[in-house]
């Protein structure tokens, strides 16, 4: 019975997320999205969030940072706080940002990044992006297979707007904007580094080609 209402409870949280992720097709220099954490592996409570690994254009990463957070924050889908509790609950994490340069997962790997990263479900973006994602991490993971027919991938084209926009913010423009988000994104994250009471492990990483925050990576060292 306990299994039976764990899997009602994953599907309905599906059916949630899937209902929030065309938005993904609207933000600039977003190429695709991932959920991964528990949506990825299943395990799942009341209190669960959608954690989503997004892929960002190189030279464009804060910049795609900003407007997803913007967008998601705006319909108050977006997770601001670091509880686990159920202040997170069916928010939207947007807490892994990358780019093609960073698309293979840093060391160390373990059990937990394993189960994930085997798990990890497209929900919006080209397949040839995606596959180029998990063709980088093939090496430490294997090779991911069976994405291709997904049927939670329900986004695979961007809006004409998002075009737009990137054709827009392409060239100095865009890289000026790219700059300064990044001065504003980079100084609230250092700011924030400081609040971390002691014995935190951060998996945090903030640079032109990725952004990850996972504030405290003990939950993922004892997944297994």
């Amino acid at each position: 019975m306990e299994k039976r209402q764990q899997q009602v409870l994953y599907d309905e949280k599906w059916k949630k997320f899937l209902r929030r992720t065309w938005l993904f097709r609207w933000i600039p220099f977003v190429d695709f999205a991932l959920a991964a954490g528990s949506m990825a592996t299943g395990n799942v409570n009341e209190n669960s969030d959608f954690d989503v690994i997004v892929g960002a254009r190189i030279g464009r990463i804060f910049t795609a940072r900003f407007f997803a957070v913007l967008s998601f924050g705006l319909l108050g889908w977006r997770r601001r706080k670091l509880s686990h509790k159920e202040l997170a609950s069916d928010q939207i994490c947007l807490n892994h940002f990358v780019t093609e340069r960073s698309f293979k997962l840093s060391p160390p790997y373990n059990d937990y990044w394993e189960a994930l990263y085997k798990n990890l479900v497209p929900v919006f973006g080209s397949q040839e992006k995606i596959h180029q994602f998990w063709q980088a991490n093939e090496p430490w993971l294997g090779e991911k297979i069976n994405y291709k027919d997904d049927l939670r991938h329900l986004h695979r084209t961007s809006a004409w707007k998002k075009k737009a926009y990137e054709w827009l913010l392409s060239g100095s423009l865009g890289d000026k904007l790219e700059s300064w988000l990044k001065k504003i994104q980079v100084r609230r994250i250092e700011k924030s580094l400081k609040k971390f009471p002691p014995g935190f492990e951060p998996r945090i990483r903030y640079g032109n080609d990725e952004l990850e925050f996972h504030p405290d990576t003990a939950r993922t060292l004892n997944y297994l």
